[in-house]
């Protein structure tokens, strides 16, 4: 059977979402000239090029068996969908943002009557009734922060991810209503029929965004100071110690490290009288 995944068409989630596929060893035929429809090379498994906003519905009735978008459209859709995995990146915010003139500092200290200009007019409608506010809610496709500067809305709710575009339109964060990043969906359906073939592509994903903060370091250490290297380098499962051939007095660690820790991991080792030392990225991290 061949399988079928959605992705973004265009915008950051389209681009990592084709990054990602490539960095799993799952080429996509002509996948550059985003066309609707592309196999993967030798697999079997067919890759649509759909609106981000159009892949929650597509998947839910079964057009496709699975896809990759933000969480905010998942919950903004309310449709029945399995979430199996967040892929830690397109991480964003569903934010009420106030003009700066506005003299609030809570969600519950908004008067009512305020129109709000959105593109999630579901999830700002539950929001403002479980806050027991009454507002009026107006729908726009994006650019929801030019709005109440044109005087068609009084506040907003919008994603946010640094908050500059905020700022540069005089407004600021009142609250957090959802936190959101690129989800992996399925098809109910289909992720039980075929749950195999599903987590062998979710899994090949995953396996790239993990191996993104991480950093192999190999090293020639002296035999002196290898209870140090254990109790400074517990690694995944454990440091991989190595004779090399010619040396008694000396063996190659290799470990696995956040990349966080790579600058003091390397200095670390140099007093510890470590030669060799190399730093490589990581392609993938099967666990």
């Amino acid at each position: 059977m061949t399988l079928r995944l959605a992705i973004p068409n265009k915008g950051r989630l389209s681009e990592r979402s084709i990054e990602i596929l490539k960095q799993a060893g799952l080429e996509i035929e002509n996948g550059d000239e985003r066309r609707l429809y592309a196999n993967v090379k030798r697999q079997d498994l067919a890759v649509m090029f759909l609106r981000a906003q159009d892949i929650v519905r597509f998947v839910h009735k079964g057009a496709v068996d699975v896809g990759i978008t933000g969480f905010d459209l998942v919950l903004e859709s309310g449709l029945d969908v399995v979430v199996p995995y967040h892929l830690n990146f397109g991480r964003c915010r569903l934010s009420v943002a106030v003009p700066d003139t506005m003299k609030v500092e809570r969600p519950e200290d908004l008067p009512d009557d305020l129109v709000v200009a959105t593109s999630f007019p579901n999830l700002t409608k539950q929001y403002f009734e479980k806050l027991g506010k009454r507002v009026e809610i107006t729908s726009i496709a994006g650019a929801a922060e030019i709005a109440p500067l044109l005087g068609v809305a009084d506040i907003i709710v919008d994603l946010v991810s640094s908050g500059s575009t905020l700022k540069m339109n005089h407004l600021r964060e009142l609250a957090v209503i959802a936190e959101s990043q690129a989800v992996v969906i399925a098809n109910r359906k289909a992720y039980e029929g075929c749950e195999q073939q599903v987590q062998e592509i979710i899994s090949a994903m995953l396996s790239v965004t993990e191996a993104e903060n991480k950093k192999y370091l190999m090293a020639d250490v002296p035999k002196s100071s290898l209870d140090e290297v254990k109790k400074a380098f517990p690694g995944i499962a454990g440091p991989t110690i190595m004779n090399i051939i010619g040396r008694d007095d000396v063996v190659a660690v290799h470990v696995v490290i956040d990349k966080t820790d790579a600058f003091d991991a390397i200095n670390k080792l140099k007093r510890m009288g470590a030669t060799g030392i190399l730093l490589t990225p990581i392609d993938r991290m099967v666990p």
